[in-house]
């Protein structure tokens, strides 16, 4: 990783011409891979979310390869609360501040946006995500029950 540390990186805006980069990114890592589902993470699942979010979701990418994309965020908001739906780094960019860098771009849109509070979702068994969250000033919070309910017979209901 010598390399990475004279690498300038570029932290820009995703646009849906960015989907097939994302998304090979995403299947790039098994915990990415399991956030998945075929519908809210398709072309045209991503298209409206960017539609309704275009300030707030980012892409990492090298300043010499601009359409390599090493790192992405989606981050969106109701106008009360955010939520952070993806964060990704590729495996052998990690541990660069990459992860931090998206994150604080994404923060400062939504306070820009109005913003105070945001929330995300790790699964427990991600070891490193949780260390990073914590880092970050991410509390877990052992109040709440998470509850969903899918109203796609595509999108898997979780555990």
């Amino acid at each position: 990783m010598k390399a990475m540390n004279n690498t300038k990186i570029i932290i820009r805006n995703v646009t849906i011409g960015d989907y097939d980069r994302i998304l090979e990114l995403w299947n790039s890592t098994e915990q990415s891979r399991r956030a998945l589902n075929p519908v809210d993470d398709s072309r045209e699942g991503i298209e409206r979310y960017l539609r309704r979010n275009p300030a707030t979701c980012f892409l990492a990418c090298p300043e010499e390869d601009p359409r390599q994309v090493i790192g992405v965020i989606l981050t969106g908001h109701d106008g009360r609360r955010a939520i952070i739906h993806h964060l990704c780094v590729r495996p052998e960019y990690r541990r660069h501040g990459i992860a931090g860098m998206l994150l604080g771009k994404a923060e400062e849109a939504l306070r820009a946006e109005g913003i105070t509070k945001i929330f995300g979702l790790v699964f427990k068994d991600n070891e490193a995500a949780n260390a990073f969250w914590e880092n970050q000033g991410y509390t877990l919070r052992t109040n709440l029950n998470y509850r969903n309910k899918s109203l796609n017979r595509d999108v898997p209901q979780g555990e």
